[in-house]
């Protein structure tokens, strides 16, 4: 499997962690304070409970590192690479203080991403049998963590849609249904929408049916969305529709079915889940006082 090497925007990085430290009073850590000499050290190591795909490491050298700069992280795994359960992913040592303040937020931020980047990985596998499809993920991301959480979905061998509103033009039910009050049809709003939007920008379209989907055609759209449809019936339009019209599938798929959804013969297939229900992957951080 072939990932996407693009990590986070550093920036992004650092002031994920600054506001995830301060949310957690990572200085006022009260109980460190009150039992940890400041001149301890110790060291210890990330290992996995289950097996999985590492994401996150930079996230956790940066945790470390704003807390202390004399904390070294020795990256064992790197991101996008599958680790069994037990291995030893990543150690860290130095200061034991600043080390258990920052527990917490280290395997917050590495636990969410592997578990984002382990999801993604098996619905790219489960793809690949039925098709040729890529998979992508949207805009249905934890407030805040979008860059991170996108940067998961690319370890975990998946691609990215439009990360903003203004990346692209995506005309939805709800645009449609707006339209059709003032007494615009599909037709004339494609045509709005490529007068008004940028000359770069493609223009998509929701189809929840055949009718619609086949009237996206006619239209113009550079890409029909396929909503919550059987793999049967996107087949069926796909093989109908003129060469050069990339349609992408979306709606409630599944694990169990999304080898189907490939096999219809679909461009792109597009998973909410991956970002807003992956379960964080099982990692602990076993520290130890070294005097």
């Amino acid at each position: 499997m072939t990932t996407d090497a693009r990590g986070p925007d550093p920036r992004t990085v650092r002031e994920d962690v600054a506001r995830a430290l301060a949310e957690d009073r990572a200085d006022h850590d009260v109980t460190t304070r009150a039992t940890v000499d400041p001149s301890q050290s110790g060291e210890g190591g990330f290992l996995l409970k289950e097996a999985g795909i590492v994401c996150g490491m930079e996230i956790v050298r940066e945790t470390f590192a704003q807390l202390s700069s004399e904390i070294e992280v020795e990256v064992v795994t790197a991101d996008g690479a599958l680790a069994e359960a037990g291995q030893l992913i990543a150690a860290v040592r130095g200061p034991l203080a600043p080390m258990l303040s920052g527990e917490r937020v280290a395997l917050n931020f590495l636990q969410r991403l592997s578990g984002i980047a382990t999801m993604t990985d098996a619905f790219v596998r489960a793809a690949a049998a039925g098709g040729r499809a890529e998979l992508l993920d949207t805009r249905k991301t934890t407030p805040g963590l979008r860059e991170l959480e996108r940067y998961a979905v690319r370890a975990g061998g998946g691609h990215n849609h439009r990360n903003t509103l203004e990346d692209g033009v995506l005309i939805k039910d709800n645009h449609i249904a707006a339209a059709a009050l003032r007494g615009v049809d599909l037709d004339g709003l494609v045509r709005e929408a490529r007068l008004r939007a940028s000359h770069t920008l493609r223009i998509e379209v929701e189809a929840d049916g055949e009718e619609q989907a086949r009237a996206a055609v006619e239209a113009g759209a550079d890409i029909v969305l396929l909503d919550n449809m059987t793999p049967e019936l996107m087949t069926a339009i796909v093989q109908a529709a003129p060469d050069g019209v990339v349609f992408e599938a979306s709606g409630g798929i599944t694990l169990e079915a999304v080898a189907s959804v490939a096999a219809s013969g679909v461009d792109l297939i597009s998973v909410g889940a991956l970002t807003h229900s992956a379960p964080s992957l099982d990692i602990s951080l076993e520290i130890e006082a070294s005097q």
